[in-house]
């Protein structure tokens, strides 16, 4: 196993709504090493996607600390976590989120533009990262007309198109049936492998994170098993 990419420690998440507080994170430790490949999963409600948030440095914490890259992510402003965001890190959602007016190559240029890269590098590396995910001739099309695996495919060629060192992933399978589910898993185990990027991954599938390398279980905001990483990237697992 690699050398950390991020620790978390202590994290602490608590929402307040209409005088109520409920509490998301209690006390989270977390430890997840470069290049590796973790599913976090749990009980609806039991605070996957607010972990992957926090350690992403999108949520404030209530405590604890997160360091990703040897960066204390609190010791930025929220302008450095923002760009640092949009240098190091990718992101996946449920919702594929791309834009209905642009067509594919736009859609995954954006946030290169959005940054300051000029037109013609953006379309080239934009183009190069539809070709990682076998969608290059596709790249004239517009999302409507994609199929919802295409769409996710494009998704994470936005992703990817910054080469992040870092991507993380919210149920990125839960709109897909099963056969556009287990391709778009087969693309991030062989993106996670080849490239060496490390993927965390909420889902609520349990076939989906046993193709990861390691499933962590929440429950009620706190980990109950980290899970052992197995030669067959295969952990053991309850809730």
């Amino acid at each position: 196993m690699g050398a950390p990419i991020v620790e978390a420690r202590g994290l602490v998440k608590t929402y307040r709504t209409d005088g109520l507080s409920v509490p998301a994170l209690r006390g989270v430790d977390l430890t997840i090493a470069r290049g590796e490949f973790v599913a976090i999963m749990g009980p609806s409600g039991c605070g996957k996607t607010t972990l992957l948030n926090c350690l992403a440095g999108i949520e404030e914490l209530d405590a604890g600390e997160v360091w990703v890259e040897g960066k204390l992510l609190s010791s930025l402003s929220d302008a450095e976590r923002t760009a640092y965001r949009a240098q190091r890190m990718g992101f996946v959602f449920q919702a594929y989120n791309l834009l209905p007016i642009l067509n594919a190559v736009e859609n995954v240029e954006l946030p290169l533009l959005v940054n300051g890269v000029s037109g013609r590098e953006a379309r080239r590396r934009a183009m190069e990262a539809l070709e990682a995910v076998g969608l290059a001739h596709r790249a004239r099309h517009r999302p409507a007309q994609l199929s919802g695996g295409q769409q996710q495919r494009v998704a994470i060629a936005r992703a990817l198109v910054n080469n992040p060192a870092l991507i993380f992933a919210d149920e990125p399978t839960g709109n897909l049936d099963s056969e556009a589910a287990a391709e778009i898993m087969a693309l991030f185990r062989r993106l996670n492998r080849e490239r060496g990027q490390t993927c965390i991954l909420v889902t609520h599938s349990r076939e989906i994170g046993r193709q990861c390398d390691r499933i962590v279980t929440m429950r009620d905001g706190r980990i109950i098993a980290a899970g052992e990483r197995l030669a067959g990237g295969v952990s053991v697992f309850s809730w």
